[in-house]
């Protein structure tokens, strides 16, 4: 629904025109800093895993802990996401691996040898 009224008349200057001028933006940033290199590293998300339910009577903050996927998502390249340990209460971390658009082969290769190196992706979260 929010859609539809960001596309109607009178809006869809104000609002989607816009956003697709900062769409490209994002994809041009993304897209130069991965001429200087194959992949990116970031977090997948700025805090440790929540607890199941934890966070579900908020969403700014279900929102929020999505920022770091979001422009990569926007700048339509490609990303996965790996363990990559576990915070001080036992909650588990994501590593995001950011490749260019259709270079899926090169970051399955990076997530493969990070596997190979260490040994997050077989530890397991206590319950």
């Amino acid at each position: 629904m929010l859609g539809t009224y960001a596309l109607s008349a009178g809006y869809y200057d104000a609002y989607y025109l816009k956003a697709q001028k900062v769409r490209t933006l994002i994809r041009q940033d993304i897209i130069a800093a991965l001429d200087q290199v194959d992949v990116l590293l970031s977090p997948v998300a700025p805090t440790p895993a929540f607890r199941l339910g934890e966070k579900i009577a908020d969403p700014l903050q279900m929102y929020l802990s999505d920022i770091f996927t979001i422009p990569v998502n926007l700048a339509g390249t490609c990303a996965l996401s790996l363990p990559c340990g576990f915070s001080a209460g036992g909650l588990p971390i994501g590593l995001q691996l950011i490749g260019r658009p259709f270079a899926e082969a090169t970051l399955l290769q990076a997530a493969y040898a990070y596997e190979q190196a260490t040994g997050w992706h077989q530890a397991k979260a206590e319950l």
